[in-house]
C-alpha cells in the first residue's frame, strides 16, 4: 500500500455463500472510496436526486473526528453500516463493485502489524446478529496542517480548501494526495497545498537515495516545467528521491527530473488499482504551480536543485562502477590488457667512433687525449 505513515486499518470477517469465512483488511480511505463509488453507481438510492429515496446508509465518522461525539452516536458504527448494505436490494448488495471490495486481495494474506490494527474486529455480518457500538476501532492521533492557498475540488472524493483552513491529516499517500478531515468535511487534498503549523515542511521529506529504486511507468507524461521528466508508458527508471507531495525525482541514465509518482509502479504490484487512482484523481499539482500561496513560516521551503541531483547522481554512479565486484569494474579489468599497451622505450643512439669524438671535442680535451697517449 502506498502509505508512508501508519493508518487505521479495519478487519472484516466476510461470510460467503459457499459458507467460507475470509478476513480482509481495509483502510478507512478505501472504505470511503468504496462508499463514494457506490453512491455514484446508484444516485437515486443515494438520495442525490430526491433525499427521500435514500436507502444507502451514511458512512459513519471514525472516532478521530474531534467534537463529533453526538453525530457519531447518531450515525452508528461500521458494523451497522455494513449490515444495512447487506439488506439492500440485490442490484446493490450483490453488484460487482460491492463484491470486489470485500474479495480477498494478496495484501490480506499479510497480517498487519499491531500498530496498524486496533481490536476488536468489525464484522461484516455480526456473529450473534446483534450490533455492538464498540465494534468501531478506537481513536488515533492525527497531524494538523494548514492550507496555504484556495483549492477547488475536482471530484466528489476531494475536499475544497480556503487559505488558512486547518485540517487533520488521516492518511499521507505517496501519490501526493492526502486524506484530510475538517469538522464534518473529509476528502482528498493535494499535499502541495498544505503546510504543518509548527515548522516548515522540508524536514518531512526523506533524504535522497542516489542508489535508486527500480520502477516502471504505467502512464506516459510530458513534462510541463523545465525540471520535469518526459517518459513514455513502460519505461524503466530509478527513483532517487521520494517527496511527499507526490512528485518524485527519477533518473534515466544520467538525466534526472521530477515525475508524478502516481504514474510509477513497482514490479509485481496491482496495476489495476493504481490506474483507478489515476482515473479518479490524476497527478496532484506541484507547489511551484500554486499562485498566491501564503505561508505562515518565515523560513521558506527549500529543495535541492536539479543540478545538485544530477551532480550527486553522476558522482554516485561513478563510485559504484569503481567498486570491487561491480560488473562495470570487472569488465574494465578484463578489457585493460587489451586496450592499454605498454609505452615504447626510447631508442639508444649508437656510440660515436673515436675519430668523430676527437673531431668534435674542444681543444682542451684534444690536448689531454694527446698527453694521455
Amino acid at each position: 500500500q502506498r502509505n508512508p505513515i501508519p493508518s487505521q486499518v479495519y478487519m472484516f470477517l466476510v461470510k460467503w455463500q459457499d459458507l467460507s469465512e475470509k478476513v480482509v483488511y481495509r483502510r478507512f480511505t478505501e472504505i470511503y472510496e468504496f462508499h463514494k463509488g457506490l453512491k455514484e453507481m446508484f444516485p437515486i438510492e443515494a438520495g442525490d436526486i430526491n433525499p427521500e429515496n435514500r436507502i444507502i446508509p451514511h458512512l459513519p465518522a471514525p472516532r478521530w473526528f474531534d467534537g463529533q461525539r453526538a453525530a457519531e452516536s447518531r450515525q452508528g458504527t461500521l458494523t451497522e453500516y455494513c449490515s444495512t448494505l447487506m439488506s439492500l436490494p440485490v442490484k446493490i448488495s450483490r453488484c460487482p463493485h460491492f463484491l470486489d471490495f470485500f474479495r480477498v486481495r494478496p495484501d490480506d494474506l499479510k497480517l498487519p502489524t499491531d500498530s496498524q490494527v486496533k481490536k476488536p474486529e468489525t464484522y461484516l455480518m455480526p456473529k450473534d446478529g446483534k450490533s455492538n457500538t464498540a465494534d468501531i476501532t478506537g481513536p488515533i492521533i492525527l497531524q494538523t496542517y494548514r492550507a496555504i492557498a484556495d483549492y477547488e475540488k475536482g471530484s466528489s472524493s476531494q475536499m475544497a480548501l480556503a487559505t488558512g483552513d486547518v485540517v487533520d491529516v488521516v492518511e499521507k499517500n505517496e501519490s501526493g494526495w492526502w486524506f484530510c478531515q475538517m469538522k464534518t468535511k473529509r476528502g482528498w487534498v493535494p499535499a502541495s497545498y498544505l503546510e504543518p503549523l509548527d515548522s516548515p515542511d522540508e524536514a518531512e521529506d526523506p533524504e535522497p537515495n542516489y542508489e535508486g529504486e527500480p520502477y516502471v511507468t504505467i502512464k506516459a507524461y510530458s513534462g510541463v516545467l523545465e525540471d520535469e521528466m518526459s517518459l513514455e508508458e513502460g519505461e524503466t527508471i530509478e527513483v532517487i528521491h521520494k517527496l511527499l507531495d507526490g512528485w518524485w525525482v527519477v533518473r534515466k541514465e544520467d538525466v534526472t527530473g521530477y515525475f508524478p509518482s502516481m504514474f510509477l509502479q513497482k514490479a509485481g504490484q496491482d496495476v489495476a488499482q493504481a490506474r483507478s487512482q489515476i482515473k479518479s484523481r490524476g497527478a496532484p499539482p506541484r507547489r511551484s504551480s500554486i499562485r498566491n500561496a501564503h505561508s505562515i513560516h518565515q523560513r521558506s521551503r527549500k529543495r535541492l536543485s536539479q543540478d545538485t541531483y544530477r551532480r550527486n547522481s553522476v558522482s554516485f554512479t561513478k563510485q559504484r562502477r569503481r567498486r570491487p565486484g561491480h560488473p562495470g569494474s570487472a569488465l574494465k579489468e578484463q578489457q585493460q590488457p587489451q586496450t592499454e599497451r605498454p609505452k615504447p622505450q626510447p631508442a639508444v643512439p649508437p656510440r660515436p667512433s673515436a675519430d668523430l669524438i676527437l673531431h668534435r671535442c674542444s681543444e682542451s680535451t684534444k690536448r689531454k687525449l694527446a698527453s694521455a697517449v
